[in-house]
């Protein structure tokens, strides 16, 4: 009895160890097959040929089949694998190239504010260069007054102008031609030629045909203009520009060393008027008590004194004004300053204007053009815009206190206008659009309405500078809808996505409306053309899905196995507005319609459903004649089919189609469209009616 017990044990131990190098045989030949498959000379013809040759029988062949097809599986395996490692390091070097991007950008403004400080310092070591220069045109000034005129013919070539010269004292200094450009744009504007005096500056236009001949443009008072070099931003070089308020000039020189004979000349132009004009009032003081003497009328000599004594300027802080002046915009005692000027104009309201008056006013005016100089340089762009719009009060209070609110209100705008821009130039570009335009609106309608709430506290009794506000929002708007356009509508994002986004900078928009700031319709006519373009986009989509799904059409019932996908698509029937769908099922999971009828309800509804949250007046016709055309695809095909299929059964389940069509889903894209826009629609109405939408034989159906 034991001995055949461990017979079998023993039988039974060979069996597993067989079974075990059966297994392990299996994984060599798998290796061996993954090598030979491998090599470069691989040829599968040969192969097959030399496996059916070798081959025992049918079982063999099963299981190198079984050995190839596990070596597919694992060749899958690994693809699926080593895309996913790709696509994640591809996300990852997306996010680096981001971050790079804005640290670039930040470099780029750090090298920007580094030139303009070595450009400051070069310019202060040049400095002591320009005394020689200063020199040398006081020589070339010298020999001009000597000569009293300069080239007089040329000026009587300016028609309009031949007498020009016959004032005394008055001669041509420098002349040229000068290329001007317009201020906003820099766009080419005409070429002229400039005539610069010792009191004025000439500039004329060249007559079309007509050679050397020249015809009046502008005569521009030295006293009254400022030159201010421009910087160096290659091809727009070797300008500057002439600043005669409220309005300004751009010119452009041959080349860099006419450019700097200009601004030299103009320079010691002015200078040289402002020393003429003080010795001409000096030269009158002094005259002015001999003539009194000799005229020996005593009336006048009682009446000189009295008037004098008017106004008392002996007192000491009107003596220290003028220095008091200097040493607070050499602080920056802006406030400071302007209550000085306050003080004094106070003082002088009443008085008699004497002489002693006009030269503390003359000495005064000096001050006050160099504070407004100040405060326009702390107002101006190229400042740091960190600070907001409540950094720009102290400059602009100063200003309009000057009586110089537009132009507060201007450069206050420009300020704001940088700022927006460089805030969205600097906001990072995410990988979800709409986590983008959330920080977009956020970013930009934050800063407009701060902007609008310090304008209206700096400017609340200046309404005539309310309007240029408006410019100015409407004009920010138009930089906000660009950067909104660009990441939404040219990246060809979804109909759905889009709506989110234009839903978003609608919410925004509207909050403005706190302050009494309404800029919707602005924002609408912005992206009208947009919106108009993705509409007509999604709707051609649309058509093409239906006419593809059309032309597969077997007019069949649908059948969706399970309880759950049935449950699923009634919710998404009744999300869809479609309340009566329950009456086209039918019993284990079958739908009494038409696959191509249920896909084009979910699509219609979908894109109606986006499309009312686009809506604004100006897209009523668009979108009424886009749901029409839509609408038409699938009306056509169902009266086709009708007209065509001859089988009853089939004829009666395409019916049943046409009146789920009829009945349900063009009422409900009817229903909903006149509740989204306001009003009904006529054309869909009309479209709707039984003798424009299917042919159906009276009696058989509800459809007429």
């Amino acid at each position: 009895m034991t001995a055949p017990s461990s017979r079998n044990s023993h039988l039974s131990g060979f069996s597993l160890r067989e079974s075990g190098s059966i297994t392990m045989a299996e994984t060599s030949a798998v290796l061996r097959l993954k090598r030979h498959l491998e090599y470069g000379n691989f040829q599968a013809e040969q192969y097959v040929k030399h496996l059916s040759q070798q081959s025992d029988g049918d079982r063999d062949l099963q299981e190198h089949r079984q050995r190839i097809q596990s070596l597919a599986d694992e060749t899958a395996q690994s693809l699926k694998r080593n895309v996913y490692q790709n696509y994640r390091q591809f996300i990852e070097t997306a996010k680096e190239i981001s971050y790079l991007e804005g640290e670039m950008y930040q470099l780029s403004h750090i090298l920007t504010e580094q030139k303009g400080i070595m450009e400051s310092v070069a310019q202060n070591l040049l400095q002591t260069d320009r005394s020689d220069a200063a020199r040398e045109l006081q020589a070339v000034y010298h020999k001009a007054e000597g000569e009293k005129s300069n080239n007089p013919t040329l000026l009587e070539k300016v028609e309009g102008c031949k007498n020009l010269l016959d004032i005394p004292g008055r001669y041509l200094v420098y002349n040229g031609d000068l290329t001007e450009f317009d201020v906003d744009n820099m766009a080419l504007l005409q070429k002229v030629h400039a005539f610069l005096m010792n009191d004025c500056l000439l500039i004329a236009t060249y007559f079309p045909n007509r050679r050397n001949a020249f015809k009046y443009d502008a005569l521009h008072n030295l006293d009254d203009l400022a030159v201010v070099n421009v910087k160096e931003n290659p091809p727009m070089k070797d300008m500057f520009k002439i600043l005669m308020f409220p309005e300004s000039r751009i010119f452009q020189a041959e080349n860099a060393k006419i450019k700097k004979e200009w601004l030299q000349f103009l320079e010691e132009a002015k200078k040289n008027k402002a020393l003429s004009e003080e010795s001409k009032k000096e030269a009158a003081t002094l005259c002015s008590p001999t003539v009194a003497d000799v005229s020996g009328n005593p009336f006048l000599d009682e009446e000189k004194p009295a008037a004098e004594e008017e106004v008392d300027l002996s007192l000491e802080w009107i003596q220290e004004l003028p220095e008091d002046l200097d040493v607070c915009i050499a602080q920056r005692n802006f406030e400071g300053a302007v209550d000085l000027l306050d003080n004094l104009n106070s003082y002088l309201q009443d008085k008699t204007s004497t002489h002693s008056v006009q030269e503390l006013k003359v000495k005064i005016d000096v001050r006050v053009r160099q504070l407004t100089d100040v405060l326009v340089f702390e107002l101006s762009p190229d400042r740091s815009l960190r600070g907001g719009p409540k950094a720009t009060r102290r400059a602009v209070s100063q200003l309009i206190r000057l009586g110089q609110s537009t132009k507060a209100c201007g450069l206050f705008l420009k300020n704001r206008a940088a700022a927006v821009h460089t805030a969205i130039r600097q906001l990072r570009i995410e990988g979800a659009t709409l986590l983008y335009i959330h920080k977009l609106c956020n970013v930009f309608f934050t800063s407009l309405l701060e902007t609008a709430k310090e304008f209206e506290m700096d400017f609340a009794g200046n309404n005539g500078c309310y309007s240029a506000f408006i410019v100015w929002s409407r004009s920010a708007l138009k930089m906000f809808v660009d950067a909104f356009s660009k990441q939404v509508f040219d990246s060809k994002e979804s109909l759905s996505t889009a709506a989110e986004c234009v839903k978003v900078a609608k919410e925004h928009c509207k909050q403005l409306s706190e302050i009494g700031l309404d800029l919707t319709f602005i924002l609408h006519s912005f992206l009208v053309k947009d919106i108009k373009s993705a509409l007509q986009s999604n709707k051609d989509i649309i058509i093409e899905a239906t006419k593809h799904r059309n032309s597969e059409e077997m007019w069949r019932k649908m059948n969706l196995m399970t309880p759950e996908a049935l449950g699923k698509l009634r919710e998404e029937m009744r999300n869809c507005g479609i309340s009566s769908f329950d009456q086209y099922t039918g019993e284990d999971c079958w739908v009494n319609l038409s696959y191509t009828v249920i896909a084009f309800t979910k699509q219609i509804m979908a894109f109606l459903e986006e499309a009312l949250k686009l809506y604004f007046p100006e897209l009523h016709m668009v979108l009424l004649e886009s749901l029409m055309e839509i609408v038409l695809v699938a009306v056509q095909h169902v009266d086709y089919s009708l007209r065509c299929e001859q089988e009853t059964e089939k004829k009666l389940f395409i019916r049943q189609n046409a009146s789920f069509l009829y009945d349900n889903v063009l009422l409900v894209v009817e229903k909903q469209f006149e509740e989204g826009v306001g009003k009904p629609a006529k054309q869909l109405q009309d479209l709707r009616s039984a003798s424009r939408l299917v042919r159906v034989n009276p009696g058989t159906t509800s459809v007429v």
